[in-house]
């Protein structure tokens, strides 16, 4: 009744961020993101082109610490969608 686990896959939250397996910084990325890298990278730079928006909105109407909320905001999202566009370019082809 109480047969061995055989169950080699790992499990938990650990199993889960750790698949599928990547490597290096790559491991930052959440694995559903990493999964639509592609998507997860344009929606980013998509979000973070609005942030900058509202951030030059917040400027010109003198409310500087909200545009720098704003902007801090949507220069990260650029960055972040940048860097998810790359590392999906760079991906081997799927067979």
């Amino acid at each position: 009744m109480n047969a061995p686990n055989d169950n080699t896959a790992a499990e938990g939250l650990r199993g889960w961020w750790a698949s599928p397996p990547r490597p290096g910084m790559q491991r930052l990325i959440n694995p559903w993101e990493y999964r639509h890298l592609h998507v997860s990278g344009v929606t980013r730079i998509a979000g973070g082109s609005v942030a900058v928006a509202a951030g030059v909105v917040c400027l010109s109407y003198g409310v500087y610490g909200w545009a720098a909320f704003f902007l801090g905001l949507g220069a990260l999202n650029l960055a972040g969608g940048g860097w998810y566009l790359n590392v999906a370019r760079s991906a081997p082809a799927r067979t």
